[in-house]
Parts: C-alpha cells; sequence; structure tokens
C-alpha cells in the first residue's frame, strides 16, 4: 500500500493531477474498466444534480432508503469535517480503513493515469459500495454533469434539483449551457424528476432527443403545503395526502423532498416505503450545514449559501421565522463566487454585518470581503474581522439576548463556524 493514512492518501492525491477540476469521462472511465466495473453498476443508481438543494436532495433520499429496510450507499461534495462524510453506508461515514483499502485498489489499476482527487473519491465510492453490497447508490455530481466524474455510471433515476448561475469559470453564466451539462446524467429509457417548475429549453430538448422519460414537477407531479405541520403529494399512482414538515427548515425543503419521494417511487424497488416509512424518514432527516441551529441564547444559525439562488433561499427563511431583535450576519466567501449579488440578496434581512477572509485557496481575502459588504449600502453596518473565528467573537459581541446570529458563505466558513461555537469554551 502507498500510504498507511488517509492523510497522506488525500494530501498525495491533491497533487496527482496538476489541474483541481479536470472536467472530462476519460480518465476516470479507464480506471473503472481496470477496475472490472461497467457503466451498468451492479446495483440501482440515483445521480443528482443541480445547482442548489443536491445534499438536500440526497439526505432525503438515504433517510427514505435507509427507512424502508434498504441499504444505501451516498456520495455527496464537499464534506464540512472530515473526508469520510463523503462516503455514508446507511447513513454513516466510512472509516479511515475503508478509504485507505479502497485509495488502494485504485492506485494498482490506474497505472500512470493522474486522477484528480474528486475522480478518486468517486472511485472510491464505487468500490466501497460494492464492498458492502448495497442495496441503492445514491451518487451527487460534483460540478455541471455531462461532465462530472460520477456520470461515468448509468443513473437508473436522473434527478435535476435546480438550475443556476454558479462556478462560472467551469460551466459559463448561460443557464442553456448550464442545463445542457446537468442534462447529462439523463440515460434514454430511464426516468428523470424534473424538480423546476420552468425548466430551460435545452433540458427538454436534451430528453426529447434521448428518449429521456421526463418525471416534471407541476406537471406529471406536484406538491402543496396543507398547513404549518403538514403538506401533501401526488403523482402517477401515488398519492400521499398528510405528511409531516421536514426536519429540514424552510418552504423549498418541500421540493427536494418531494423529488426524492418522487425518485424512489420511479425507481420500483422490492423493498418499497410505505407512507409511514417516508413521514419517519422525513422527520428524522439530518443534514449538517443547512440553515443549522447551533445555540440558543442567541439564536446562532449557519447556512452554506454561496450562490445567488441558495442566498434568496437564505433570505427567504430568514423572513419567514421571527426573531425579537436584530439579525447579524458573518460573512466569509470563495473569490470566485458572485460576492455582489449573493450579498444584495440577503441584504434585506441583516441589520448588522461581520466579514471575515478565508485562509484556503480561492478565498476572497478579509481586505476584499469588506469592500464588498460597504458596497452594498453607504449606511451599511459593518465590523470587520481578518478570520471567521474573529468575526464569530465579535458577532457575539454585538448580539443581544434577542438578536439572532447568522453565519453564512461557503462550506469553509461553515466549518470554522461550526468548529468555534461548537467548542466548549464557546457554547452558551
Amino acid at each position: 500500500m502507498r500510504f498507511n493514512s488517509l492523510p497522506d492518501w488525500l494530501q498525495w492525491q491533491e497533487k496527482l493531477n496538476p489541474k483541481e477540476i479536470d472536467l472530462g469521462l476519460e480518465r476516470v472511465a479507464t480506471v473503472l474498466k481496470n477496475l472490472n466495473f461497467t457503466s451498468s453498476f451492479f446495483c440501482p443508481v440515483i445521480t443528482v444534480a443541480g445547482t442548489n438543494g443536491k445534499g438536500s436532495t440526497v439526505a432525503f433520499l438515504e433517510s427514505i432508503l435507509f427507512q424502508s429496510k434498504n441499504s444505501v450507499g451516498s456520495y455527496t461534495s464537499p464534506h464540512l469535517f472530515k473526508y469520510n462524510e463523503r462516503i455514508r453506508i446507511n447513513q454513516q461515514a466510512v472509516s479511515d480503513a475503508d478509504l485507505c483499502e479502497a485509495f488502494n485498489i485504485i492506485d494498482k489499476a490506474r497505472g500512470d493515469i493522474a486522477l484528480t482527487y474528486f475522480e478518486f473519491g468517486t472511485l472510491a465510492a464505487l468500490v466501497i459500495f460494492k464492498k458492502y453490497n448495497v442495496d441503492v447508490a445514491v451518487l451527487e455530481v460534483g460540478l455541471g454533469g455531462r461532465l462530472d466524474a460520477v456520470n461515468v455510471i448509468d443513473a437508473d433515476v436522473a434527478v435535476i434539483s435546480s438550475i443556476g448561475i454558479d462556478h462560472v469559470d467551469w460551466l459559463g453564466n448561460d443557464i442553456d449551457v448550464i442545463a445542457r451539462e446537468k442534462s447529462g446524467i439523463m440515460r434514454a429509457h430511464k426516468p428523470a424528476l424534473i424538480s423546476l417548475f420552468n425548466p430551460p429549453a435545452t433540458l427538454l430538448k436534451h430528453a426529447q432527443d434521448n428518449n429521456v422519460k421526463l418525471v416534471r414537477l407541476g406537471q406529471d407531479y406536484l406538491y402543496q403545503g396543507l398547513s404549518n405541520t403538514h403538506w401533501q403529494l401526488n403523482g402517477p399512482n401515488l398519492h400521499l395526502g398528510d405528511l409531516p414538515m421536514p426536519a429540514l427548515k424552510g418552504s423549498f425543503q418541500l421540493q427536494n423532498a418531494a423529488a426524492a419521494i418522487m425518485a424512489v417511487h420511479c425507481l420500483g424497488l422490492k423493498k418499497t416505503a410505505s407512507s409511514q416509512n417516508i413521514a419517519d424518514a422525513l422527520q428524522q432527516v439530518k443534514l449538517a450545514g443547512r440553515y443549522q441551529q447551533l445555540s440558543d441564547s442567541p439564536p446562532i444559525f449557519v447556512d452554506v449559501a454561496h450562490n445567488q439562488q441558495s442566498a434568496q433561499m437564505l433570505h427567504d427563511v430568514l423572513s419567514d421565522t421571527s426573531t425579537g431583535g436584530n439579525t447579524i450576519a458573518v460573512v466569509a466567501m470563495l473569490a470566485d463566487k458572485a460576492i455582489t449579488e449573493v450579498l444584495a440578496a440577503v441584504n434585506p434581512q441583516i441589520d448588522q454585518w461581520v466579514s471575515a477572509g478565508l485562509a484556503v485557496s480561492r478565498a476572497n481575502s478579509a481586505k476584499n470581503m469588506a469592500q464588498a459588504v460597504r458596497d452594498l449600502d453607504s449606511d451599511v453596518k459593518l465590523s470587520v474581522c481578518e478570520n471567521v473565528a474573529e468575526a464569530c467573537v465579535k458577532a457575539q459581541t454585538l448580539a443581544t439576548r434577542n438578536d439572532r446570529i447568522i453565519v453564512f458563505g461557503s462550506f469553509y466558513t461553515v466549518s470554522e463556524a461550526m468548529n468555534f461555537f461548537n467548542s466548549e469554551n464557546n457554547v452558551n
């Protein structure tokens, strides 16, 4: 074995391919063949693409499948704390030993092919899913769809959760082009769940040209809130009339939950999900960093919103949830994101800002982050900090008992904030 520890494997993988992101399927397809896998996986596969909502949709899928007694393997990215979070068996992160064993198998199969960090992870997920002989595999697209490493495996059901502007350097800023990339996960004669009320024309055309069985929100299935506590879902041969609201906060989560339920329904598993299984799954689903509350006094929330679409969703959640005082925002972002648009989307709900920098590649500097907030409004209230931990301290000094704190802008931001607030010395 090349390395005996997970950190050593990961550090080596980061440098194996000179490009952090190197889209294309040729490398991973060759290694997949060397591993004696084909594009048709040994178990049913659900592949999830989308600008936002992918992680939530995968979490709902995991929960529904697990509650219905199907063993499920899931692959997501990025992680918040430990790499192991990316590959889960029955909602539990795999061990270092599982990962090192899988990486060693892949290393032997790759020859001199310079796999990227993400490609190594994708192949490791497939190897581990086979090891544990899961009933269903759920794969989350990392970037785009058509050329993403997970697309080397044929999806039995494809899910597209949303389409918006993000990763402009790789996908561009044209919605039709982005939609075409995401539609690449669809397969001929297989169902594809479109969790959009008005999908772009390029997506519909791709589906038509490739004989995809579209299942469209608003046309083939529809969800509706019945009260603050219950909702209903209707689709082909499916009526769920009294579902509990999901544990994940935000009215938009009904859209993700509905897509997950429909995807499992379309898969036609032997162990089908009953209405009680689904109800239990909705109430027990967990996903870190999605308007997650860390403290009560004052209320402290974290959210991984990092593009305009997710920032608008965060605005809506803040608007829908009342507070007796002010809302204080801690923000730090990566430099390649639509920073101005993100800040502008959330700004109407923010009374005071605390900006910070991130100590990672691609990060927006503390100075530039502060200037981006200042550019919002001449009267904006801003405190400037060098890092997220310092910003969290500042936010706590500013907050009264009736105020709330929201930390957002990046997975890195949320990870640093959760480490800070969850440490014994800082939890109220």
